[in-house]
Formats: structure tokens, C-alpha cells, sequence
């Protein structure tokens, strides 16, 4: 037998049932846990990551576990349902905490690990919660080893495994043995994988004959058959146990499908071999392994083929930083595949493209969004009326207001955004906008600079450090691509070290590009343009979003076809609005039919003369929000009825 029975027309292909935990990653890679400075938080637990995984291949998962009522365990429960896991079997648990784990990389061999798991709320899974329909609905169940650790999470396996029998869905077991999880080693020893123990093995033996497969590597196996030292006298006492299929993960050297009698020698068994890579992290590789198995099977795939793409899988996870975020998505696995990716994990620039892109990510179909960013237009204009700087503060708060006027009254939710400042003027207005569903920008260029120069900083690696992740980096520069050579090329040089420090962050980078007047008189804005967006492409530049001037029809068709080409993945255009007067900017949104062009970004001609009355004192400041928004709701019902007023025909 090279495949399992597994039943369809379920309306979940895989649940999971165990840890479902926050890992807590060392960002200094190479120091000792005691002298590790930073930590970056992700989902972790091994069931939440085999669960993340699935869904990232496009499986229907769900997740059945227990999280503590606070902070962290909205994290997890938003996290998994961000990659479309079912969360509704997570109980929520109204006293204890969520379970943390600290996790170091000091070399390639050592990963040391301390689990904060005391009474946590994953291992009070209540066995009454568990829901017999739920189970009912599922393909598969996979639990993994520490929840047959203590006897309430043991009730409550039971109680699923019971359920899963009973309606013949496909009982599954990744042992997954950490020694510390059953108390047998230092709370320091986290990272200790076999410590001998008959105890366990009783307790897992006496588990073993309720699972129709069982996964887990030689350590795994020895703990389970209870033979130290001898692989397979041990799964000799699994298989007397057990008739369930297994699988016997190797490492670097693959894994091996035994789903009968245990062969003579262990190489007699079918074996797929594994890929080589460099290695960063082996944590949370069998958790990759386990989930690209689960897919391939659950796909219909004979051992060969899914073991193949579980191979892969733990491969690109051991190479990158953390577990679940670490994770391939369809799209990557495929240029995997191809024969196109280069020996290195890490040198494979489309690869991490293509994960950075095609994992899930907010979806943004249109765009709406208010621009005051600006930063020496408002001082500016604060000096001539006579104001105090300090103005400036409010203003850009009261402008805040006209944008969720509009939102509400337009219903732009989930289409609406701003671009702010985080300056002396607009921090306030930034912190206020970010974390409520908004898409959020905020520049990074110094107001005006040409060559371009960042704001405030030398190092903008350093200060994207400190950024919310859900903000975008926004960078205006003036750039011609008939420059002077040394203009041009310094010009560059800023782009790529941006862009190079986003994609170390984590942020989505929109690149606005304004070409100069004056500096090729004979060449066509639009072309020069396009020829600016073909030039960053050509220098590996691959932003997420392109502001832009109003181009006629035929550039906006140009740059779709541009963008198609070099980088699929792009979220896609927006207009900017250089101060034209709004029934200049409305008639541009006719010409902007192509679907690269998802809205609009625009600032002065919507705030302008509104702030300058205000800034004078002529206005209230209900006369200021209600003018802006009216403004600003003009654009949206322009940007509405674009199609109506597009150019019949593209000249």
C-alpha cells in the first residue's frame, strides 16, 4: 500500500489537535540564548504549524486547541484564519495564559529552547468542548505527542480519536516527543530530543493502536517501540501494536513508508531521498514535513510523490528563519520544482519573492486615499497665515476626520487609506489611523531631496525596525531616466538599499515616481514614465505598489502590460494627484480603465484651501473636516463613474 484510504466530500480536508503556542524567535543569530537582545513573534506550537502549513497549500484546515483570553491568543486565532484556517474549534479560555516559547539559534547543531507551558491554555483542552459534527466533517485528524502528555489533553485526543473512528475520517500521529513536555529533563533542555523513559512509552503505546498513521523520526520511534539504540526492534514494537502505515522521517536523508511488516534492514523499505540545502533552523521542519505530507496524501498522491513535496517542504523551512511564516506556498514549491532555483535557498531571490508575495496578505481591490504626508507644504503654508507650527498637529488630525467621515458615509471600508507623516506634525495622526483595517502609508524620503535622501536617518534599515508591520513605506522620487549619469545612478543606489531594507522588514513599499520636467524635452511624460518603472525593474526593484501621474489609456494599458511581464505579483498602480484641480483629476480617472490601476492617492487639491482658511482662523474646525471630506468624496464618486466617461477607443 502506497497511499491511505481517505474519505471525500468532507468539508474539511485536515484538523489538527495539539500545541498551538507564540515562539518567541532570537533575531541574533549565533549568540546564546542568555545574550539574545531581541525577539520576533510568530504563530508556533507543532499542530498550529502543520495546520498553517496545510492551509498555506491550499487545504481546508482547521485548528482544534485552546488559547487564553488576551492578547496573544487573538494573535494565533487572527493569524491562522489570516491563511484561511478554521479557528471556530479554538476555545478560548477565560484564566489561563497562552503558551510562549523562547527559541535561540546559536549554530547549526544548537537550538536552545525554553517553553513557558506552565498551566497554559492549550493543554487545558476541555474534552467536553470537543464537537462530534466537527470531527464528523473532516477527511483527516492529525494530533501530535504532547497532547497524550497529561490526562486532561489525553481526554480530550481520546474523545477526537473516538469521533474520527466513529465516522471513519483518517486518524493520524505525529509523535513529535519533546522530553521536557513529559518532565523528564531541566525546564532549560527544551531542545533535548530522546530521553529513554517506559513510562512514555507505555502511555504512547497504549495511544498507538487508535491511529491509522503514524509519523516521527528515528528518535520518535525508538520513545514509541521503547527499544534505546535499536530502530528497528522498535518499530518491530510499534508494528505489534499498531497496523497503522508509517512513515520514519530521516533528515538530510529523506524518509522511509513502511505501511506493513517491518523489513529486514531499514533500506529495504520505500524510501524518498531528501533535498540539500543550507541549513539555518531545523526547528519546525518536521512540522513543514508533516504538512506537506498531509497535503500530498490528502491530494490523492501515492507516498512517492507526497514525500517528495514534504521533503521540500522541511527543506525551505530549515533554511529560513522561524516555523509557521517559513512555510512554501504552492507558487514557491512550483519554481522549486521547476529546475529553475538556484543551489541556495537564501541566494534564490524569486523564491523569497514568490514568498514574500503569494503567501496570504491583506487584499486590497481598490484604493481611496487621502494624502497628507507633506511636510514643508504645511509649514509653509502655517507661515504665511500667521499660525503656529504647533497648528500643523491639529490640522492633520482634523484631516483624519474627514477621511473616516468619508469612509463611513461612502462606505469605503476595506477600499480607504491615508498617508501620514510620523514627524512632529503627523505622528499623532499616524498612531490614530494605524490598526483600524485602513491601508496606512508613511514616507520615508526627505521632503524634496534630489538626489533622494531619507528623513531623519542615515540608516533606514534601522529605523524600519521600528515600524508597525501593517504600515507601508512610501518613497516620492524625482527621477528621470535621461538624468545625468551620476544623478541617476546615486538616485538608484537609495532605491535598492530601500528596497533591500523592506524586504529584511517585512514592509510593502510603494514607489512614487515623478519625472522632472525639463530634463528630456522631447520625450513624452508617459514614456519617460514607463521607461522610469522598466529601469527599477531592470535593477531587481519589484515594489508592491507604483504611484503615478495621470497617463492616457494607452500608458496605463502599457504599464499593465509592463508590470504583467516583470512582476505578476504587484499589488498594482495608483494615481497621484501634483495639486490639479479636481475636475482635472476626475477626467484623468477616465483614462485609468486598466485594471493595473487600482485608485487613487491624492493631497493638496483635496485639503488645501481648507487648511490654509483654517490655519488663518476663517473656518471652524467642523467647517475645515466637512470641506475636506466633501472634496474628498467627490474623487471617490469620480473614481466610481470612471468606466462611464472612459475613451471609447485608445488613440
Amino acid at each position: 500500500m502506497s497511499t491511505l484510504n481517505v474519505p471525500a466530500g468532507r468539508r474539511h480536508d485536515l484538523a489538527c489537535l495539539g500545541r498551538l503556542a507564540v515562539d518567541l524567535y532570537a533575531q541574533q543569530v549565533g549568540a546564546p540564548l542568555e545574550d539574545v537582545s531581541s525577539f520576533a513573534k510568530y504563530l508556533g506550537g507543532s499542530s498550529a504549524n502543520i495546520a498553517f502549513g496545510v492551509a498555506r497549500l491550499g487545504l481546508r484546515a482547521a485548528m482544534v486547541s485552546r488559547v487564553g483570553d488576551e492578547q496573544m491568543g487573538r494573535f494565533l486565532t487572527d493569524t491562522l484564519a489570516r491563511e484561511g484556517c478554521d479557528v471556530s474549534q479554538i476555545q478560548v479560555d477565560p484564566q489561563r495564559l497562552t503558551g510562549l516559547v523562547l527559541l535561540g539559534l546559536k549554530d547549526r547543531d544548537t537550538f536552545p529552547l525554553l517553553f513557558y507551558r506552565e498551566n497554559c491554555a492549550d493543554m487545558a483542552l476541555d474534552p467536553g468542548l470537543i464537537d462530534e459534527d466537527f470531527i464528523a466533517g473532516c477527511r483527516a485528524l492529525l494530533i501530535t505527542g504532547t497532547h497524550l502528555s497529561a490526562p486532561m489533553v489525553r481526554a480530550a485526543s481520546a474523545k477526537a480519536l473516538e469521533y474520527a473512528a466513529r465516522h471513519q475520517v483518517l486518524r493520524v500521529l505525529d509523535i513529535d516527543y519533546r522530553p521536557v513536555l513529559w518532565g523528564l529533563t531541566k525546564r532549560g533542555e527544551g531542545a533535548n530530543r530522546f530521553v529513554a523513559n517506559a513510562d512514555v512509552t507505555g502511555q504512547l503505546q497504549a495511544m498507538l493502536p487508535h491511529f491509522e498513521l503514524l509519523i516521527g523520526t528515528e528518535e520518535e520511534f525508538l520513545i514509541a517501540g521503547g527499544v534505546p539504540g535499536d530502530l528497528l526492534a522498535s518499530l518491530r514494537a510499534v508494528r505489534a501494536v499498531s497496523a497503522a502505515a508509517l512513515v520514519v522521517k530521516l533528515g538530510a536523508a529523506g524518509c522511509c513508508f513502511i505501511p506493513g511488516a517491518i523489513p529486514a534492514r531499514l533500506s529495504d523499505a520505500l524510501t524518498a531521498q531528501g533535498e540539500r540545502v543550507e541549513v539555518m533552523n531545523v526547528l519546525g521542519a518536521g512540522d513543514a514535513f508533516a504538512a506537506g505530507l498531509m497535503t500530498g496524501f490528502l491530494q490523492g498522491q501515492d507516498f512517492e510523490t507526497a514525500a517528495r513535496l514534504a521533503n521540500a517542504c522541511g527543506a525551505l523551512v530549515v533554511s529560513r528563519h522561524a516555523c509557521a511564516p517559513a512555510m512554501p506556498t504552492p507558487a514557491e514549491l512550483a519554481h522549486w520544482f521547476s529546475g529553475q532555483r538556484t543551489p541556495r535557498v537564501d541566494a534564490d531571490i524569486q523564491l523569497a519573492h514568490l514568498h514574500r508575495t503569494t503567501a496570504a496578505r491583506r487584499a486590497w481591490p481598490e484604493l481611496q486615499v487621502l494624502a497628507f504626508d507633506h511636510r514643508s507644504q504645511f509649514y509653509d503654508m502655517a507661515r504665511r497665515s500667521g499660525a503656529p507650527e504647533a497648528r500643523i498637529v491639529a490640522l492633520k488630525k482634523l484631516l483624519l476626520q474627514s477621511v473616516e467621515q468619508v469612509v463611513q458615509e461612502h462606505g469605503l471600508q476595506g477600499r480607504a487609506g491615508v498617508l501620514i507623516d510620523s514627524g512632529a506634525y503627523g505622528a499623532d495622526a499616524l498612531a490614530a489611523a494605524t490598526g483600524r483595517g485602513w491601508w496606512v502609508g508613511r514616507p520615508v524620503e526627505l521632503p524634496g531631496s534630489r538626489p533622494l535622501r531619507f528623513d531623519g536617518t542615515l540608516s533606514i534599515g534601522s529605523a524600519l525596525v521600528t515600524w508597525p508591520a501593517e504600515q507601508v513605506v512610501k518613497c516620492l522620487v524625482h527621477y528621470h531616466p535621461d538624468d545625468a549619469v551620476d544623478l541617476r545612478l546615486d538616485q538608484e543606489l537609495k532605491v535598492q538599499e530601500l528596497w533591500q531594507a523592506t524586504r529584511a522588514s517585512g514592509h510593502e513599499l510603494l514607489l512614487e515616481i515623478i519625472c522632472p520636467p525639463g530634463v528630456a524635452p522631447g520625450v513624452p511624460p508617459d514614456a519617460a514614465v514607463l521607461r522610469s518603472v522598466q529601469r527599477f525593474y531592470n535593477l531587481g526593484i519589484r515594489p508592491e505598489w507604483w504611484k503615478l501621474a495621470p497617463m492616457q489609456a494607452a500608458g496605463w494599458q502599457a504599464l499593465e502590460q509592463l508590470v504583467a511581464q516583470r512582476d505578476p505579483t504587484c499589488r498594482g498602480a495608483v494615481i497621484l494627484g501634483l495639486n490639479q484641480p479636481l475636475a482635472m483629476l476626475a477626467n484623468s480617472f477616465a483614462m485609468a480603465t486598466s485594471p493595473i490601476v487600482k485608485g487613487f492617492m491624492v493631497g493638496r487639491s483635496v485639503w488645501a484651501d481648507a487648511s490654509r482658511q483654517w490655519l488663518a482662523g476663517q473656518i471652524s474646525d467642523t467647517r475645515l473636516v466637512d470641506a475636506v471630506a466633501d472634496n474628498f468624496a467627490q474623487l471617490v464618486r469620480a473614481w466610481r463613474d470612471r468606466g462611464a466617461h472612459a475613451p471609447s477607443a485608445v488613440g
